[in-house]
């Protein structure tokens, strides 16, 4: 693969993979050939999939929610609430831990200063 990964690229296939689109749609909208885009697929994946103790942002019953990985399943992970930063509305249905699909992660956060803000990432 000679074509570098682009944000513009990085930024489609991730929305892509979250809503679940075909490898070969993904191809077609980065107008790249198949395999090309399986490479590139692949490398981004890898490069988003979460790791213990990362904070997350999530959507859980269109409530906003934010929360802690505690546990790597095989697609998803354990998460710890962080009450201080979800809707108090779901305290009512949800434990303290809560198991979140990777495709429902909508961001990577950090929380500082009382505050969650976005992740920032070395690329």
């Amino acid at each position: 693969m000679a074509k570098r990964i682009t944000k513009t690229m990085r930024e489609t296939v991730e929305t892509e993979l979250r809503k679940g689109t075909s490898k070969s749609r993904i191809a077609h909208l980065l107008d790249v050939p198949y395999d090309e885009a399986i490479d590139i697929i692949s490398k981004i994946k890898e490069s988003i999939r979460p790791e213990v103790g990362d904070e997350i942002r999530f959507f859980f019953r269109e409530q906003q929610m934010v929360g802690k990985i505690e546990k790597l399943l095989t697609n998803s992970a354990v998460v710890k609430i962080n009450w201080a930063f979800s809707e108090s509305i779901m305290h009512d249905i949800c434990e303290e831990r809560t198991i979140v699909n990777f495709k429902d992660i909508d961001e990577f956060v950090v929380i500082s200063e009382g505050e969650v803000k976005e992740k920032l990432t070395d690329e």
